[in-house]
């Protein structure tokens, strides 16, 4: 049989590459690269998960309770959701009590204006984006149950604390409609992780948190109209790829929260940070966490 000079060639090729993979050891295993370093953040508690499959990606002091601020305000908004025949176009008159109330607390406000019509979408907008505690107050007044406000609100209260127990959320725990607590609102970057991964469940609440702004028409005491503009406080919206919520929080006892969410290539990842330094190093130190949580994710 013959063997022409294309075969020697080729026969020679595969003679030669193999002498020199085996000369080179590229047939051992190869090493696993080594996994990215893990972030130091300013903020004392952090946690950042795969949205998809629930896996761990980053701990610090994740199941420490803490202050939460306005990310309290997470949990109103999921109470809402979570009512039954829920009418998102129902509309609520706002009243003074909500006005007054902002006044009292030196409260972040989304400028309700007193007699305005306000549909429950709207006041959803108001709650996330500017953080408006007079949203916050709407909200709980229209669906809590009882017979005079103040009854209405503890039986809001009430409902947000079931339902922490319903998501077993086990470190968390609400005394106000909005995080201006009276010494037992508290959460853990756990929890509220868990929290935002189970609101954005409902695709009205993801609508609400990716927005960076909205114009909303609302009708006025006198039958008239005019439009609310709302900004969304989270940083994160146009700076970081892919992030599509969720929402910040502050206080004096609990300094600079952000409870984060970003997609990308598929992959969802969703985090909190609690008590950091500045409004600057809480966005800082969730765009660490979320670098790192698609690297492992």
């Amino acid at each position: 049989m013959k063997t022409g000079i294309k075969g020697v060639r080729r026969a020679s090729a595969v003679i030669v590459t193999a002498s020199a993979i085996l000369a080179g050891g590229v047939l051992t295993t190869p090493a696993h690269a080594a996994a990215p370093p893990k972030p130091s953040i300013t903020a004392k508690g952090g946690f950042v998960m795969n949205n998809g499959t629930g896996k761990t990606l980053f701990t610090k002091s994740a199941d420490t309770r803490r202050s939460t601020g306005s990310t309290t305000k997470i949990m109103t908004a999921r109470v809402v959701l979570g009512q039954r025949n829920l009418n998102l176009d129902s509309k609520v008159t706002v009243q003074k009590a909500y006005s007054d109330y902002i006044v009292r607390n030196t409260a972040s406000s989304a400028r309700l204006i007193v007699g305005d019509k306000v549909t429950v979408r709207q006041l959803l907008y108001g709650l996330m984006l500017p953080s408006g505690c007079d949203a916050a107050y709407a909200l709980a007044d229209k669906f809590g149950k009882g017979s005079t406000r103040a009854a209405r609100v503890k039986n809001f209260i009430g409902q947000m604390n079931t339902t922490a127990k319903n998501l077993n959320l086990k470190n968390t725990h609400f005394d106000s409609f909005d995080g201006i607590g009276n010494g037992k609102n508290y959460s853990t970057p756990r929890d509220l992780t868990k929290l935002a991964s189970n609101a954005m469940k409902y695709s009205t609440f993801r609508t609400v948190v990716k927005t960076k702004s909205t114009k909303q028409k609302v009708t006025t005491k006198s039958g008239g109209y005019r439009y609310m503009s709302w900004s969304n406080t989270n940083g994160l919206l146009g700076t970081y790829r892919g992030a599509i919520g969720v929402k910040t929080g502050s206080g004096p006892e609990a300094k600079y929260c952000l409870v984060f969410a970003a997609t990308r290539n598929g992959k969802t990842v969703i985090g909190t940070v609690l008590t950091s330094s500045s409004a600057a190093n809480r966005t800082t130190d969730a765009k660490k966490l979320m670098d790192y949580g698609f690297k492992v994710a």
